[in-house]
C-alpha cells in the first residue's frame, strides 16, 4: 500500500473505535466482537470507489495459517463494501491478527473448498448459517494467504 493513500476511517462509531483500540494495543484489545467473546481481525483493504485505506474488523476464522474473509454483511440482500475493495484492488489486502498487520494473497472460495471453508467459518461464528437463510444471495468467502 502507498504512504501516499490516506486512512478513512468507518462512518460506523463502532467500527472506527474497534479498529482504533485494536491497533494502538497490537490485538490485546478490541479484539472480540462487541461482548460476544468470539475473535475478529481487522482487515485492510484500498477502497474500489475512494482509493482510500479501509480497515474493517471480521470474524477470526483462521486455519492452518489461512484466513475466511466472510462477506456475510448479516444476511443483508447485498454484499458489504469491503467485497467490493477486495475485487477492485485484490493485491492490496492486509490481515492484523496479533500485534503486526500482514499482506496476503485472496482468492474466492468455490466449489468444494468454499463448502469446507463456509463449515469452518460456522463453526467459529454460527451466526453465520442464520445470515445465509436470511438472504437469497450467496454469501462470498474469500481465502486469504499470507504473503512471504
Amino acid at each position: 500500500m502507498s504512504n501516499e493513500t490516506q486512512y478513512q476511517p468507518s462512518p460506523w462509531e463502532w467500527v472506527s473505535t474497534q479498529v482504533e483500540t485494536y491497533e494502538r494495543t497490537g490485538g490485546a484489545e478490541g479484539n472480540t466482537l462487541m461482548d460476544t467473546g468470539m475473535p475478529i481481525v481487522i482487515i485492510t483493504t484500498i477502497g474500489a470507489k475512494t482509493g482510500a485505506i479501509r480497515k474493517t474488523p471480521l470474524m477470526r476464522v483462521e486455519h492452518h495459517g489461512e484466513y475466511a474473509l466472510v462477506a456475510s454483511m448479516g444476511g443483508a440482500p447485498k454484499h458489504p463494501v469491503w467485497y467490493f475493495n477486495l475485487l477492485a484492488h485484490p493485491e492490496s489486502v492486509r490481515i492484523q491478527d496479533g500485534p503486526e498487520p500482514f499482506d496476503v494473497s485472496i482468492r474466492e472460495a468455490v466449489g468444494e473448498e468454499k463448502a469446507t471453508w463456509w463449515e469452518r467459518s460456522v463453526a467459529a461464528y454460527p451466526p453465520y448459517a442464520d445470515y445465509q437463510k436470511k438472504t437469497e444471495r450467496q454469501i462470498p468467502v474469500f481465502i486469504a494467504t499470507r504473503r512471504s
